[in-house]
């Protein structure tokens, strides 16, 4: 079964700045890896600004608000700084992702259903401002129904789990995890909210969450950047691209 629809690519350029950071030096520059991934067709840059300012920092993200000429989708915890932050950069959108000072990268999904009156208080400014507000959940319905009841506009399902499992070659529980984010998919769709996935995908399995015919958007990031070491950053977009398109019959 073929999916009609082309869907866009957001490249999360994070790890560029870890790079960089690496040798506290001021290369390599993620506003110049956002302009090479625009020039290779990426529909969006997604940068996550951490409390602890470990790879992007704020001088990054006015950098990219102002540099580029595609959506910025900013990536933050549900923190007052991190909402002055936003309303003073106003960015295309706001994904709200959950975060500990601890963790490598972010761990599950936001507990949206276990603090709505917090964050619907936290999402109202920032869609009155006009940012399109993201929550990244994993694909339980109480989730995905809380989402809704707040005010986002979209949800991002949390594809991390899919892809571990891929990597290790369980490929029945991958099976299993794929069939519960295309549910999860539907039921976003279903309540007017707009889909997106993403975390951990690669060329081996993208193929089959590109698929699912109620996502329109992917941000894609640690992979491409990693793939780009070897193939260039543009090359490795395309590609990425390209198993996209191919997973919608395109």
């Amino acid at each position: 079964m073929t999916h009609s629809g082309k869907l866009r690519l957001g490249v999360n350029i994070d790890h560029v700045a870890t790079l960089r950071n690496a040798r506290g030096s001021a290369w390599p520059d993620p506003l110049r890896a956002a302009l090479l991934a625009e020039a290779a067709g990426a529909d969006g840059i997604t940068a996550h600004l951490r409390e602890d300012r470990r790879h992007i920092r704020d001088g990054d993200m006015a950098a990219l608000k102002d540099g580029i000429g595609i959506p910025l989708n900013f990536e933050c915890g549900a923190t007052d700084e991190m909402q002055a932050i936003c309303l003073a950069t106003r960015p295309h959108a706001v994904c709200l992702v959950p975060e500990r000072r601890e963790e490598r990268t972010t761990e599950g999904g936001l507990d949206v259903a276990g603090d709505t009156n917090r964050l619907a208080a936290f999402v109202a400014p920032l869609r009155d401002a006009g940012a399109r507000v993201s929550m990244f959940i994993s694909h339980d319905a109480r989730q995905i129904e809380a989402s809704a009841r707040i005010g986002a506009a979209v949800v991002e399902l949390h594809t991390g789990l899919y892809s571990d499992l891929h990597a290790e070659g369980r490929l029945e529980a991958a099976e299993a995890e794929l069939e519960a984010l295309r549910k999860g998919a539907a039921l976003a769709h279903s309540l007017g909210l707009e889909v997106h996935a993403g975390h951990g995908l690669t060329f081996d399995n993208v193929a089959p969450v590109a698929a699912i015919p109620q996502v329109v958007e992917l941000n894609i990031g640690h992979f491409l950047i990693g793939e780009a070491v070897f193939m260039g950053l543009g090359p490795a977009i395309l590609e990425m691209r390209r198993l996209m398109d191919a997973a919608r019959g395109l």
